[in-house]
């Protein structure tokens, strides 16, 4: 009789503790999505469509880099044909994925970004110039004019932070946990692309 009760007991206590877990996950998760989008800048230079655009971290991102914590953020740049009855209709989009490695004992900081056919790595000498170079992107040419139909467009910015690896005990029990740290977007002023010339 004792012993199925210490099986109860212990059971209700694994609960409680992976309730507990559950619930200061989805708390941090929820409160952590501070993030703002500066731009997007569009502009229309020698037929092409260069983009501007940055993210903003909140204090709260900022010290977890500085405590050593890893992060990945996935910089979706995307254009959008404007319809009057129909969605907006994508055209064409680029992803770059920049990640951020902080080594507050050996005071290195390393910051990578991919295309998906260019890897770029950087060393820098402050914690500042990484986070200003990783979370930047300026000038980037999104397509030629030529390349597009005559109409009405607008370019979105998609950008998401992923969640850092969980302990995989959790992990399995944590299914319907959200895979983004925080996903944000934010569309550019719309523009017209006139006949090709």
């Amino acid at each position: 009789m004792n012993d199925g009760l210490m099986v109860i007991s212990n059971k209700f206590k694994s609960i409680f503790c992976f309730s507990l877990i559950t619930c200061y996950l989805l708390l941090s998760i929820s409160l952590s999505s501070a993030a703002e989008i500066i731009g997007p800048e569009v502009k229309l230079q020698d037929n092409e469509i260069y983009v501007t655009t940055a993210l903003s971290l909140d204090e709260n991102h900022i010290q977890e880099l500085r405590n050593g914590i890893a992060k990945e953020f996935r910089f979706y740049i995307d254009i959008f044909r404007v319809w009057k009855i129909w969605p907006d209709e994508f055209v064409l989009g680029k992803l770059f994925v920049r990640t951020l490695k902080c080594d507050p004992v050996k005071t290195e900081y390393i910051a990578t970004s991919a295309d998906g056919s260019t890897l770029i790595e950087k060393r820098f000498k402050s914690f500042e110039s990484m986070v200003r170079w990783a979370v930047s992107i300026n000038d980037l040419r999104l397509t030629n004019i030529r390349e597009l139909e005559q109409g009405l467009y607008f370019v979105r910015v998609t950008i998401e932070s992923k969640i850092r690896k969980l302990p995989p005990i959790i992990g399995y029990f944590m299914i319907f946990l959200p895979e983004n740290e925080f996903k944000i977007k934010k569309n550019s002023f719309p523009f017209n692309i006139g006949p090709a010339k």
